[in-house]
Order: structure tokens, then C-alpha cells, then sequence
């Protein structure tokens, strides 16, 4: 029985020392729309969902960290309630979230570290 105690005391006192690989998605919001990273559950790709029904689009402005110069573009034209999601990549290092105003300036969340 103290043989059994002592497995199961290691056993658990592991659970608490391993860190586990499941990453928490940080998420942006500019306007109506949401971006967020990991998504897909890779921390080389990016969403973006479009939450507004004002006709336009939604995107996420985002750097990976192999070319961190880089600002890269997803667009999400499918219209209220849709999601799009980035091929997967390096990385993403940084991101905002816009909901695009055709005729004044979008409506963008500001930069976000994951």
C-alpha cells in the first residue's frame, strides 16, 4: 500500500511540474470584428471574424517572426457571422484586428503580442 501512495503521489507531483503544449488564444478587437492567434491550434495561424452587418470587409493585419519587417494581410470578405482563417507559417508575432470602413478609417484594435 506505501509502494501504490508513493506511485501515485510522483504520479501527480509530474502532472503539476509538466507544462502542458495547449496554447491560449489571445484575440483582438477592432470594431466588429475579432482576430485571434493560435488559431486552428497552431501558433502559425491567425482568424479573423467578421461580427459586424455593415456590408464590409473584416481583416487582420499580422507579422510572423520569420519576417517580422513583414505586415501581412488576411481578409475575411464572406460577409457577418463568417470566419477566415491564414495558412499556416512561422510564428505570429503580432496582430491587430480591423473592421474596414470604405469611406473613413478602419476601425482597428491596435497591435497585439500573442
Amino acid at each position: 500500500m506505501t509502494k501504490l501512495k508513493f506511485v501515485a503521489g510522483a504520479l501527480l507531483a509530474a502532472t503539476l511540474v509538466v507544462p502542458t503544449t495547449t496554447a491560449v488564444a489571445t484575440s483582438a478587437k477592432g470594431g466588429g470584428v475579432t482576430a485571434w492567434t493560435p488559431a486552428a491550434g497552431s501558433s502559425g495561424r491567425i482568424a479573423v471574424k467578421d461580427g459586424s452587418d455593415d456590408g464590409d470587409p473584416a481583416k487582420a493585419e499580422y507579422r510572423r517572426k520569420a519576417s517580422p519587417g513583414t505586415k501581412r494581410t488576411l481578409w475575411n470578405k464572406g460577409g457577418p457571422r463568417t470566419t477566415a482563417y491564414s495558412g499556416s507559417g512561422s510564428r505570429i508575432i503580432s496582430f491587430q484586428a480591423c473592421d474596414v470602413n470604405d469611406w473613413d478609417r478602419d476601425d482597428c484594435s491596435g497591435w497585439k503580442t500573442p
